[in-house]
């Protein structure tokens, strides 16, 4: 594994080992009901768990991304981040934020108002076309993720020329012109379940290590998402086991970051494949 490291508030944030990113949703509407964080004592419960089980960012949204979801305006979803960001940087004002955003104004008030330390951008600024000048000139971490269309639309845009040739396309055409911004730190999430069939998703998962080509620090989130229960049955709720499979499995083929709604059994899954590493 390359060994990577990322600006984080003005220090460098290693990546030379997995870590673990753990989602907080202040949303009543995300697709595992677990995740829903709305009340002060839930988010901080909710944030300290994270931190007790050894999450080394927090991952906040205020959107669900399910496709049954309704699209909140920026205005929205300021009024939500608002409310549990202030709650956060109070009780954990050292911890690692990341805001999961596609609007560029919401990403804009996080950094400035709360030094939020990372922008996580489902739509790799198709959404908002601001996104990535307003992220070069925040000077954050870039989390650039695949995704057709919106939340809303994805699952009808699922058919590709050459697949999955076309999303490593995408990414290069969206770094080069990230790199034109000034963007330094930008860190790549293949979009599992975004825009991608069962069989497709599956397919990226096993051709992971493509990604090496582009040398930036890669983001695997497949958390209970439905590539685990529509293969094994079950519903999210029953696709913990499903979620750790293949997180060793992405760890083991250049996984940095997990983002995951079960702290503690990724950080589990990155300690013992950290250990078979130290073996050979």
């Amino acid at each position: 594994m390359r060994h990577y490291t990322i600006n984080v508030k003005g220090q460098l944030f290693d990546l030379s080992s997995p870590v673990v990113m753990g989602i907080l949703n202040v949303t009543p509407d995300s697709f595992y009901e677990g995740s829903r964080m709305q009340t002060t004592d839930q988010i901080i419960s909710r944030t300290q768990e994270i931190l007790m089980e050894g999450g080394a960012i927090i991952d906040i949204g205020a959107q669900s991304t399910r496709p049954t979801s309704k699209l909140l305006t920026a205005d929205e979803e300021i009024e939500r981040l608002d409310f549990a960001l202030d709650i956060i940087i109070k009780e954990y004002p050292d911890a690692v934020l990341s805001v999961d955003t596609f609007y560029a104004s919401v990403a804009k008030f996080c950094v400035e108002k709360y030094n939020v330390a990372i922008i996580n951008d489902i739509s790799g600024g198709q959404i908002d076309s601001n996104m990535f000048e307003v992220v070069s000139k925040l000077n954050v971490p870039y989390i650039l993720m695949h995704m057709r269309g919106t939340p809303q639309t994805m699952k009808d845009l699922i058919d590709y020329n050459n697949y999955p040739e076309d999303i490593y396309r995408y990414f290069a055409e969206k770094i080069a012109l990230l790199r034109r911004y000034g963007v330094n730190d930008i860190i790549l999430d293949p979009g599992f379940g975004f825009s991608k069939n069962l069989d497709q998703n599956y397919e990226l998962m096993s051709r992971l290590t493509d990604f090496d080509i582009f040398e930036l620090p890669l983001l695997v989130g497949v958390s209970r998402k439905s590539m685990i229960y529509n293969l094994l049955g079950g519903s999210p709720i029953e696709s913990l086991n499903g979620t750790t499979v293949l997180n060793t499995y992405a760890l083991l083929n250049g996984a940095n970051i997990l983002r995951v709604h079960d702290v503690k059994h990724a950080v589990e899954a990155v300690k013992i494949v950290e250990k078979l590493k130290q073996t050979k």
